[in-house]
């Protein structure tokens, strides 16, 4: 089976592409539509109701009930998950992170990909063992990557072995997957559909109110940013068409940004080039 989210185009053509070749037939497949207006009156109440239709539709497929237990326990695990990563990047705050912008861009990915729980209880023993760390790892100029599906993460070492750290991010494989919880209620569908309306939007979906903006600044600030790398995957053209007000708004609020259009190969000696000639530049404006 397979469930997508009708977030872009490519992914709609991913899912046909799964569906029409591979074998899975149209009563294991499931999209579950998006608001894209998000800050609409009328999102909630749609947002609830399709939660409800793929409820309907998993227990067709299963034969079995999810009861309202079900609900609980599956968002007590997400939310512990959660909480447990934000913990993780409380510690990227002081004047010397314990792990890096890569390592902590593992950490994210792996938790879209494995057993929540296990991923969890291994948070937990990683969080208890930082408490203890003492790094001699100096964080060099203090960056911050915003972008869509950032997951590159021989990139992130490349800038980090420049004399740079990556102390937060506003990206998919980042911030933006784990960063709000739900608040449990009374009607479980709703609170679960109102957590995704309700987290930092994308470029797409990010309107009329462009909530993504502050939320970014407010990262900035508050992880006492130096610079903002701005990463757009190539024919993504919701950010292409973000990043120009983006950079505009950050930069009256004084954050130098650096832009960078990935690909499927990112040119790894290339950026090296234009990403340390943006370090100087950082380095040079905190001399004077």
């Amino acid at each position: 089976g397979i469930v997508s989210s009708d977030t872009c185009m490519h992914i709609n053509q991913t899912f046909d592409n799964f569906v029409l070749y591979c074998g899975i037939g149209r009563e294991n497949a499931f999209v579950a539509n998006t608001a894209y207006n998000v800050a609409s009156p009328r999102a909630r109440e749609y947002q609830a109701k399709e939660a409800l239709e793929f409820k309907k539709h998993m227990e067709e497929w299963t034969g079995k009930t999810i009861t309202d237990d079900d609900l609980d326990r599956g968002i007590e695990i997400m939310n512990r998950n959660r909480r447990l990563m934000k913990q993780v990047y409380e510690m990227r705050k002081g004047e010397n992170p314990p792990i890096t912008g890569a390592e902590a861009m593992l950490m994210v990915t792996s938790s879209q990909m494995s057993d929540k729980e296990e991923h969890s209880n291994i948070v937990e023993q990683v969080l208890e063992e930082l408490s203890r760390w003492n790094s001699d790892r100096e964080a060099g100029v203090r960056l911050m990557i915003v972008g869509s599906e950032d997951d590159d993460v021989e990139f992130l070492r490349m800038v980090e072995n420049l004399g740079a750290t990556f102390v937060v991010d506003d990206h998919c494989t980042g911030t933006r997957y784990f960063w709000n919880e739900v608040i449990p209620g009374e009607d479980r569908l709703a609170a679960i559909a109102n957590r995704y309306l309700d987290r930092t939007p994308c470029p797409i979906k990010d309107w009329s109110e462009r909530r993504r903006f502050t939320q970014v600044l407010r990262l900035a600030q508050d992880y006492d940013v130096q610079g903002i790398i701005l990463v757009q995957q190539k024919f993504c053209d919701p950010h292409e068409l973000d990043i120009p007000p983006l950079t505009a708004f950050l930069k009256e609020h004084n954050f130098p940004t650096y832009f960078l259009e990935f690909d499927v190969t990112v040119p790894i000696g290339a950026f090296a080039t234009r990403v340390e000639a943006f370090l100087e530049t950082i380095r040079g404006e905190e001399l004077f």
